[in-house]
């Protein structure tokens, strides 16, 4: 369209991206109903009124139903610690990034409450799915490690180090955020207790990194 940078789905990608949020929302539905172990993908298939093999076609693993939506918080993470500027160390990016509201977690009305409550009980009641949680954690914190490796040109532990330690964090607020939520805990008072525990876990690592990765200036030609 005119005046739009934005690039514009074809109508086949219009109806596969159709096809997968249908798929994904009607698993929510019945995981939320009846568990996420206690439901099958065939069933899930039949829901969605597609073959069993479609949904496979767009999930690989059943898991994957529920957390698709990471693949952006991944690719997020690491364009902020990549295009942040010169002179500023990759830790304060990783806080503008963490600090930023996002999800449900930025919204309040009802609705929104009851979904982050009822992912929050799957989850939390699915081995499968707190695993597949921590793969998913444990792959971006590689991504982090080899990004920061790559832009300090160090084959040693400190970038390994220093992306655990801030995904750790992230994953530490998660599970802060759950308990929260389990305990009853709404808006906004959640977001708050949640940025301030946020806050208060970067001031730490803000003692030990601080000025580590810090991004070098553009070259003089």
């Amino acid at each position: 369209m005119p005046g739009s940078d934005a690039p514009q789905l074809g109508l086949r990608e219009r109806k596969k991206q159709h096809t997968r949020e249908l798929i994904a929302e009607t698993a929510r539905g019945l995981f939320s109903e009846r568990g996420f172990e206690r439901v099958t993908v065939a069933e899930i298939a039949r829901a969605a009124d597609v073959s069993e093999q479609t949904v496979f076609n767009y999930f690989p693993t059943k898991e994957d139903l529920v957390y698709w939506r990471l693949g952006s918080f991944e690719e997020e993470l690491l364009a902020t610690i990549r295009e942040r500027e010169p002179g500023e160390p990759a830790l304060a990016a990783f806080r503008r990034f963490l600090l930023a509201q996002r999800g449900l977690m930025g919204k309040s009305d009802p609705e929104a409450r009851e979904r982050l409550a009822a992912l929050t009980r799957m989850i939390s009641e699915s081995p499968a799915l707190l695993a597949r949680e921590q793969q998913i954690f444990a792959g971006y914190t590689a991504s982090l490690a080899a990004l920061i490796a790559g832009e300090q040109g160090s084959d040693g532990i400190e970038p390994w180090v220093s992306a655990n330690a801030m995904m750790g964090a992230h994953r530490a607020l998660v599970g802060y955020t759950r308990r929260r939520v389990l305990e009853g805990a709404g808006q906004p008072r959640l977001a708050r207790e949640v940025r301030a525990q946020a806050e208060q876990a970067l001031g730490r690592l803000e003692r030990g990194f601080g000025d580590y990765a810090i991004k070098a200036g553009a070259r003089e030609p």
